[in-house]
């Protein structure tokens, strides 16, 4: 419950994440995990697991966390306690093969996957499962691997609306005929 909730354990291991779009995996067993919940763990030591980087100003962030495994899991997804969304909705594999690969798991539709842009600061991502695929008895597995990375890249500029730029030309045109009207009144005087 207190994974649902972006409550995350104080003693979780908080996992260092290079912005450069490289994995970080994570595992959710209720089985294995320390508290017997379905937060993301170790799976090696069943402790809570929360990563953590950094947005540097006059950039942007986009974060995303992907399924692997079975196809059908999807993930509460939290930064700093507060929650961002879910991943998407998955189609269930079990009990048919696993992907382990999280590349092949993201071009893959049948995998929950979320995409979340995050703007300049410091975050704390940690994650729970939402929704577990379910086995042949139709019982909650519980258990599943994932991985997230952080792709950053340079904030861009505002554009300028479409109907602003179309304004221009309209202003040049008045200017135009306003030094148009201008000279011909010289010319009369």
């Amino acid at each position: 419950m207190l994974g649902i909730l972006g409550v995350f354990n104080v003693n979780a291991a908080l996992i260092p994440v290079a912005t450069d779009g490289s994995w970080k995996s994570f595992d959710v067993s209720d089985i294995l995990a320390a508290d017997a919940g379905v937060g993301w763990i170790d799976i090696s030591t069943g402790d809570a697991l929360t990563f953590g980087f950094t947005v540097e100003a006059g950039t942007v962030a986009t974060l995303t966390v992907v399924d692997a495994g079975f196809a059908g899991d999807r993930f509460n997804v939290f930064a700093n306690s507060v929650l961002l969304g879910n991943t998407s909705a998955a189609v269930s594999s079990f009990p048919l093969g696993t992907v382990v690969d999280f590349d092949t798991a993201l071009a893959n539709p049948d995998f929950s996957r979320g995409m979340f842009t995050l703007a300049a600061g410091s975050y704390v991502i940690g994650g729970s499962l939402f929704s577990s695929v379910l086995d042949e008895g139709g019982v909650p597995l519980n258990s599943t691997l994932g991985a997230l990375r952080v792709d950053v890249t340079a904030a861009s500029a505002v554009p300028l609306p479409a109907a602003a730029l179309l304004l221009l030309p309209g202003l040049g045109a008045l200017g135009f005929v306003a030094r148009r009207r201008g000279s011909i009144q010289l010319k009369k005087d």
